[in-house]
């Protein structure tokens, strides 16, 4: 992990689709790890896998993804992370849920997914007219910013999305589609859903928002305006990571 500013609070997100049988060891540790290295925030687990937002100093972080990597599962474990200049989460939690992002029908990522794009091939695909670019977050996200041409389904929660596509993508019977979200594991786990459903070519922007804000210069940017974000910075931009 790339050390910017050891002064400031570093926020790091990471998930991992992988099968998991020992989710409650892994809580024990992971959380005595958090609270000997004074880390806040979340990590969920479930079979299907981690999610996680976490925040804490440079030294501190690196001993957690450090731990983790150090299991074969989580070996290759990518992470995106922004600087903050205060602890953005006031609480410890590592949570066991039945699955780490639900889309309320079943679908198993571990198995099949779309095609991981990275930030430059995002740009260069999203500028084929034939392309359908769908944004997989929920209104008040996607009122605060978006990509260009991107469709907003007016969703209130993930969720919703298996409704959006049976009464609208089905009959839009797109040949390309482009789904992005913030982090990245809500469309990975839709485009799990949309081959399910008989859609052949799907792509999804690897690491999300975040990856692209990281990766991208503002000057080469077709994000427009802010993202979203769940902890106290409320949103961030190109300016948070560049």
């Amino acid at each position: 992990m790339s050390n910017l500013n050891h002064k400031k609070i570093v926020v790091v997100t990471f998930y991992k689709f992988i099968a998991l049988n020992d989710c409650e060891n892994l809580q024990n540790q992971l959380a005595d790890c958090m609270r000997l290295n004074n880390i806040y925030g979340t990590i969920l687990l479930a079979e299907e896998g981690i999610n996680s937002t976490i925040s804490g100093s440079y030294e501190s972080i690196n001993i957690l993804l450090n731990f983790l990597r150090a299991d074969e599962r989580f070996a290759d474990l990518k992470h995106k992370q922004a600087y903050f200049d205060k602890q953005v989460f006031q609480r410890q939690k590592v949570k066991i849920k039945k699955e780490v992002i639900s889309l309320g029908c079943p679908v198993n990522p571990t198995e099949e997914v779309g095609q991981y794009l990275n930030s430059n091939e995002w740009n260069n695909l999203i500028n084929d007219p034939e392309v359908l670019i769908i944004d997989t977050r929920n209104d008040y996200e996607v009122q605060m910013g978006s990509f260009e041409r991107a469709i907003n389904p007016e969703i209130n929660k993930f969720r919703d999305l298996p409704e959006f596509t049976e009464k609208c993508l089905k009959k839009l019977n797109p040949k390309k589609i482009a789904i992005y979200c913030t982090g990245g594991i809500r469309c990975e786990k839709y485009s799990s859903y949309l081959l399910k459903e008989g859609f052949n070519e799907v792509y999804h922007l690897n690491g999300g928002i975040l990856k692209y804000l990281e990766e991208i210069p503002a000057t080469q940017s077709k994000w427009q305006d802010e993202c979203f974000v769940f902890d106290e910075r409320i949103s961030v931009n190109h300016q948070t990571y560049n």
